[in-house]
């Protein structure tokens, strides 16, 4: 028996082979669904958000990512569990965004130019990660345009976090 068998959970399950996929309440989708797509590119950005805090997870701001993981878990739940309201991004959600922002904003001098990426790997990343967040936060605005349904703090806290995102990358090449 290889390490893989010895999971009893079956990874795969076939019912996704047509182009189609589930929710958290069964209902399914097309995998190009403004819907899955919106859950896919805030999966993207969290993603992107554990290479920043792998690159170097002493980063006072690593904690802060950590939990913003999190919060994005919490909002692809929303976006997957349409009619339920345990996982919904709340308002507090979006102060502890705005105080990180403020926070991490005393830090840094006065903003006075555009930025190019790549003085170093982390604010590298940051900045992928806010690109994504904006791609997300498109997403979003267009499913709700189109279907409806988006709460709008959703919509407040992905562009409040695309901010922090910003803030983050800028506190990382100041250093």
């Amino acid at each position: 028996m290889n390490k893989f068998q010895m999971n009893k959970f079956q990874i795969y399950t076939r019912k996704g082979d047509k182009g189609e996929t589930s929710l958290a309440n069964g209902i399914r989708f097309a995998k190009d669904d403004l819907r899955i797509d919106a859950i896919g590119e805030i999966d993207e950005l969290s993603a992107a958000l554990g290479i920043v805090r792998s690159i170097d997870n002493s980063q006072p701001f690593c904690q802060t990512i950590h939990r913003v993981q999190n919060e994005l878990i919490r909002l692809m739940s929303e976006l997957a569990s349409v009619d339920d309201n345990r996982y919904k991004i709340s308002q507090s959600d979006i102060k502890r965004l705005e105080t990180d922002i403020d926070s991490a904003s005393e830090l840094l001098p006065e903003f006075k130019a555009f930025i190019v990426a790549g003085d170093n790997f982390q604010s590298s990343f940051l900045h992928l990660a806010r690109t994504i967040c904006r791609r997300a936060e498109r997403s979003l605005v267009k499913l709700n345009n189109v279907k409806g349904g988006v709460s709008p703090l959703a919509l407040v806290y992905m562009n409040r976090l695309s901010d922090l995102l910003f803030v983050l990358s800028r506190c990382c090449d100041a250093v």
